[in-house]
């Protein structure tokens, strides 16, 4: 897959995805949900490599080794936990790290959403977490996906679920399944406004576990807090 590099300082900045090019309130229904994202941004209904988009195994390519994922994620650090009124989002005050292509970027945040948004043969999954992770030098961002399925009750979560507000003590480490090495790659862009593209999406193939009281938890705040899968066009999605 021929990747993109990301030049100076885009509009990436807006990572937090709070707000958009034109100030105003997006969301996920009625006039400000995603079909209308192009009026808060016109990327997000222009763009050509928007995410998130559905998976089809049997169509994808073997991953350029160039660019896989190393993990470096294990730091304990404190964390502030919020609701940011399009998620539940966890910002340590230390993160770990990503290296792809040489090129280390840092974990800035990771937050949830009350189903997956990325699809896997048209199929969602319980929950998802996405680790956002960012180039110091170029601001490229890097997003690594962490599926979630109904099953044994997750700690990490639960420190989350009752902290929601507060600062916690927490390991991203934590949050990664015990299978790290097999997973998507493509090149995509953020699932909220501004909708900005060349972003480097890992999608983990193992999933973690969360119980169903605790899906049901994050269900109370988010439940539809996903975009629609976009059109994949030109786009190449590497396996490994």
């Amino acid at each position: 897959m021929k990747i993109l590099l990301a030049l100076g300082a885009v509009a990436l900045l807006s990572v937090g995805a709070m707000a958009s090019e034109h100030g105003k309130h997006w969301g996920y229904e009625g006039h400000s949900g995603p079909t209308n994202w192009k009026e808060f941004s016109k990327t997000c209904g222009t763009g050509h490599a928007q995410s998130p988009i559905n998976i089809i195994p049997g169509k994808t390519v073997s991953m350029n080794h160039q660019y896989d994922l190393d993990l470096s994620e294990d730091v304990h650090t404190e964390a502030k936990v919020i609701d940011n009124g399009h998620s539940i989002k966890v910002t340590p005050a230390q993160g770990g790290t990503i290296t792809l292509h040489g090129e280390k970027f840092k974990l800035l945040q990771f937050h949830f959403h009350g189903k997956s948004e990325h699809t896997i043969n048209g199929k969602r999954y319980d929950m998802v977490a996405h680790m956002v992770h960012q180039n110091p030098k170029t601001k490229q961002l890097a997003v690594v996906a962490v599926f979630f399925v109904e099953g044994k009750n997750n700690p990490m979560l639960d420190n989350i679920l009752g902290n929601i507000g507060g600062e916690i003590r927490v390991d991203p480490q934590d949050l990664l399944p015990d299978d790290t090495a097999h997973y998507y790659h493509y090149v995509g862009s953020l699932t909220t406004p501004p909708c900005s593209e060349n972003v480097q999406w890992y999608l983990l193939k193992t999933p973690q576990t969360a119980s169903k009281e605790q899906i049901e938890a994050f269900r109370k705040y988010y439940v539809d807090n996903e975009r629609p899968v976009q059109e994949l066009h030109d786009r190449k999605i590497e396996s490994k």
